[in-house]
């Protein structure tokens, strides 16, 4: 059997005490609309509104709160309510998805297989610092995309190898492939997938 290996970025008390911020934020503007509705146009008026208002976020916090990201031998998992998995090796798509939330950029593998998604996030960056996924993980990952034997999967292997070197030698987070590739992606997007053919001329350059 296939040992199931761990892929969640973030600590899980960091991203508790992220859901926890989430829902408070959530009742805070909740409530401001609610009142102001319920000033305007009567208490059950206000009463709906708030829950418009809370219960979409509320529910995202507590997905976020739960989510978990792991992969069994070849098979990517996200569990939140429920479990959505993707074969790496038969995916139908991958792409790097870098988003951008108050200066933190994630970069992601975005697969799409069998009618789901899962973007695994890779790393984190803020500033010089950042977050990012263990040797194990990254070395895993390489091998299962290198065993797709397509064109996609061989250039993002070289990508993750390349990092894992870059990690190896100690070089600043500045200097790492992931790193360069978030700061590629243009500012003022919340997500936006990089350029195929832009990736692979990037990877293309790591063993110039």
């Amino acid at each position: 059997m296939s040992e199931s290996i761990p892929l969640d970025l973030l600590d899980p008390k960091v991203v508790r005490k992220r859901a926890w911020t989430v829902t408070i934020g959530a009742l805070v503007v909740a409530a401001a609309f609610g009142g102001l509705t319920g000033l305007l146009a009567g208490r059950t008026a206000g009463l709906v509104t708030a829950a418009i208002f809370f219960v979409p976020l509320a529910l995202l916090a507590v997905a976020e709160a739960r989510r978990h990201v792991r992969l069994d031998g070849t098979v990517l998992s996200v569990r939140a309510f429920g479990t959505r998995s993707v074969d790496l090796r038969t995916a139908d798509r991958l792409d790097l998805l870098v988003t951008d939330v108050r200066g933190a950029r994630t970069v992601g593998l975005f697969v799409r297989g069998g009618g789901k998604a899962i973007n695994l996030a890779l790393a984190i960056y803020a500033g010089t610092g950042g977050k990012e996924q263990g040797i194990l993980p990254l070395r895993t990952l390489a091998n299962v995309l290198a065993g797709r034997g397509d064109p996609p999967g061989l250039v993002f292997s070289e990508l993750l190898v390349a990092q894992l070197r870059a990690e190896a030698r100690g070089l600043a987070y500045g200097d790492r492939p992931l790193y360069k590739l978030a700061a590629l992606a243009p500012g003022g997007r919340l997500a936006q997938k990089l350029n195929p053919d832009a990736i692979s001329r990037f990877v293309s350059t790591l063993s110039d």
